[in-house]
């Protein structure tokens, strides 16, 4: 055995005991110490670094780690073994980010004012926020000897009485406190109930001076970050939000490691525990609180995430979705209550689900269909959901089809080696001189905050400048020489965005050829993606008249800079519009608009999906795309032209 002692930057540390010769970031998982590990410790991402400080591991140097850092004590976490007692430094860069990521949740009056009027384009198309939970008061005669009618049969007469329905169910969590608030409030009571045409539930009964909020709560569950509002059902009224990173993110950053680690020997609960236990109950605790609610008073549940996310949440295995043919074990279930997986709400919410449509296209991207209005339009639009995984949907009021492309962790700063989640010290946006090849740039943070690497937005912005200043060739590589340029020992060439005194990281914040060939990967697979699904129904680029990009990467994306690379199509840029966390917003409608739910439903099953692992065309298109900013330049006559 071995004690191992976890310190951080900020914040108390933790020891644990483990079997020398255990893996370092198994050990940290074992113990909910959050460690960034995006490829789930195969050793490729290098976002797993720790200092040594003290005693002995087994690691070996790896191509993330210099001769210099390896000096210093840095190592990766996932390539280490514990050998003896030891004492590990987890730099903030690896922890933080769990708390702190820049995510596109309510956080901003600009994120405010989207979804307000989001919500108010889903009122003008005929879904109005009407919903069947509501509160019905009443009062009945206190029983004597005379009158000996059991508690339940007395409340249930008094319902059937006020609502003029006769099949009335009253749950076990309502009958075990039924006796006391009966009589502790003289048979005079309010009851929560949801009230449908031939039935009523009761979900609550209090006293008749109580302060009762029917509360509610929508949830985004992204595969990196989980956004939540709690809402008065009775009038629509935000009461509360949060945003957390998804606790899952230490299992890896993309949803096939996170299936892979669910197969492992418990590895089921783990992940379901991750994201309700660790990830979801704090956010409810932490809303219900600023609301001045108690969760009990939480009735009812709208959930939007991918279908691997849906899987996982209701504790379901996930394995076949990322196997030929690519089953779900679901698209649309109604069946889910808040006690199926140990949610602290009142245990007989029910969960709505937006609908699946694929294995790679979830609820989020009918959730978000819905807010973009694209079903409601007479023109062509394209809507774009860019997150972990990068999800599309092109049609109109007559016709719909999704696809969902592997686009990889580029986005979310995964594979590249400065990149990192959209947290403090992110550069999130920068431009470059032509003449002295010098950059500017916007860093998450207060004022006066260091870089320490880039995100998603950070990284097309760094990618274009560089094109468009003559430093980079199409092909992604060096052709200008200067002091911000190095070359390693092969050759391979780098711009220095901040060099180590400049920065706040242990080296240069730096882009190199091969981050900048990982992330033409990723934009290529969005726009072949995108070509892909359009000569599937025989259209071009130019029939495109509407674009709505949603998800976190949206909300600080460039858009110019996104067309200048080849990641989004060359239309003019007035087409395209930022709709923000369209998953969301649509659970939040889906939560409070019976009409709304049912609408979502029929997108999704109204809606074709294209598999494009099958579509004999795509590799091509995705190869042509792997240039700046494509092989045609005939597609992106604005960006040769400039």
């Amino acid at each position: 055995m071995a004690n191992v002692i976890f310190r951080f930057e900020n914040g108390d540390p933790v020891m644990v005991s483990t079997m020398t010769g255990e893996n370092l970031l198994e050990t940290a998982r074992k113990s909910n110490v959050v460690i960034d590990a995006p490829c789930s410790g195969n050793g490729s991402c290098g976002k797993c670094r720790v200092k040594l400080l003290s005693g002995k591991l087994d690691s070996r140097q790896t191509r993330h780690i210099s001769d210099a850092e390896y000096a210093e004590g840095w190592r990766l976490a996932c390539c280490s073994q514990v050998a003896g007692d030891v004492e590990i430094l987890v730099p903030d860069i690896a922890s933080a980010y769990k708390s702190r990521m820049k995510v596109a949740d309510l956080s901003s009056p600009e994120e405010i004012q989207i979804f307000d009027e989001s919500k108010e384009k889903i009122e003008e198309a005929g879904l109005p926020m009407e919903n069947n939970i509501h509160i019905i008061k009443v009062k009945m005669a206190p029983p004597s000897l005379e009158d000996t009618m059991p508690d339940i049969e007395r409340l249930i007469r008094a319902l059937q009485e006020a609502t003029g329905i006769q099949y009335i169910r009253v749950p076990y969590s309502v009958l075990r406190r039924l006796p006391d608030v009966l009589r502790s409030s003289n048979f005079e009571v309010q009851c929560v109930v949801s009230q449908g045409k031939s039935h009523v539930f009761v979900y609550e009964v209090s006293g008749k001076d109580e302060n009762l909020i029917v509360g509610g709560l929508a949830v985004d569950i992204g595969t990196t970050t989980v956004s939540a509002v709690v809402v008065d059902m009775t009038n629509g009224k935000i009461l509360a939000k949060a945003s957390a990173g998804n606790g899952q993110i230490r299992f890896g950053a993309d949803v096939i490691n996170r299936i892979i680690e669910s197969t492992k020997p418990g590895g089921q609960k783990k992940l379901q525990d991750a994201i309700v236990s660790e990830t979801l109950n704090p956010m409810i605790q932490q809303m219900c609180r600023t609301a001045g609610i108690s969760p009990r008073h939480i009735f009812r549940l709208a959930v939007a995430g991918n279908s691997t996310m849906n899987h996982l949440l209701m504790g379901i295995n996930a394995d076949p979705l990322r196997m030929e043919p690519y089953i779900p074990a679901f698209f649309k279930t109604n069946s889910f209550y808040a006690s199926d997986i140990n949610l602290n709400v009142h245990p007989d919410a029910h969960i709505i689900m937006a609908p699946n449509i694929g294995s790679y296209v979830g609820g989020d991207i009918t959730a978000g269909t819905l807010v973009s209005m694209l079903w409601n339009q007479s023109q062509f639009s394209l809507f774009i959901d860019l997150g972990t995984n990068g999800e599309l949907v092109f049609g109109n009021s007559d016709f719909m089809m999704s696809c969902a492309c592997s686009a990889g962790p580029a986005f979310e700063g995964g594979d590249i080696s400065c990149g990192m989640r959209a947290t403090d010290g992110a550069i999130e946006a920068c431009t470059i001189d032509k003449e002295t090849m010098e950059p500017s740039f916007r860093i998450i943070g207060e004022e006066g905050q260091k870089p320490v690497g880039l995100c998603g937005s950070g990284i097309i912005d760094v990618i274009a400048e560089l094109f468009r200043c003559g430093i980079i060739s199409p092909k992604g590589k060096f052709i200008r020489e200067g002091k911000r340029i190095k070359h390693d020992a092969y050759g391979m060439g780098s711009y220095v965005l901040a060099f180590e005194s400049e920065a706040a990281a242990a080296k240069d914040v730096e882009i190199t050829e091969v981050d900048i060939d990982n992330f033409i990967r990723a934009k290529g697979a969005i726009f072949s993606a995108i070509r892909t699904m359009l000569n599937t129904l025989d259209f071009d680029i130019s029939m495109i008249e509407q674009v709505f990009v949603a998800g976190g990467i949206g909300s600080g994306i460039n858009m110019k800079n996104a067309v200048g690379i080849g990641m989004f199509p060359d239309i003019p840029l007035e087409c395209y519009h930022y709709i923000g966390n369209s998953s969301l917003c649509g659970a939040y409608a889906m939560l409070l608009s019976t009409k709304a739910e049912r609408k979502v439903y029929e997108l999704a099953q109204n809606m074709t999906y294209l598999e494009l692992s099958t579509e004999p065309g795509y590799m091509d298109e995705f190869v042509a795309c792997c240039f700046l900013p494509h092989t045609d330049n005939s597609l992106f006559p604005s960006v040769v032209q400039e």
